[in-house]
C-alpha cells in the first residue's frame, strides 16, 4: 500500500508541474484546474484506502473464524 500511495503522490505532483509549465490559461484558471485534479487524486486515494480496508477486515474476520474457541 505504501508504494501505491507514493506513486499516487508522485504522479499528482508531476501532473501539477506539467500543467503549470504548459498551461495556456490564466493563473486563476490554472489554480482551479490544479485544485480539481488534486481533489480527484484525493478521492481516488480515499477509494483505494476504503477498498483495502474492506479487504483487510474480511481477512481478519476469516482468520478469527478459523481460530479454535477459547475455553
Amino acid at each position: 500500500m505504501g508504494k501505491f500511495l507514493e506513486g499516487l503522490i508522485l504522479g499528482a505532483l508531476t501532473g501539477a508541474a506539467i500543467v503549470l509549465l504548459t498551461a495556456p490559461q490564466s493563473g486563476s484558471q490554472t489554480q482551479e484546474t490544479i485544485r480539481q485534479r488534486l481533489n480527484m487524486v484525493i478521492e481516488e486515494g480515499r477509494h483505494a484506502a476504503a477498498e483495502r480496508r474492506a479487504e483487510l477486515e474480511a481477512q481478519f474476520a476469516q482468520a478469527r473464524q478459523s481460530l479454535p474457541p477459547v475455553a
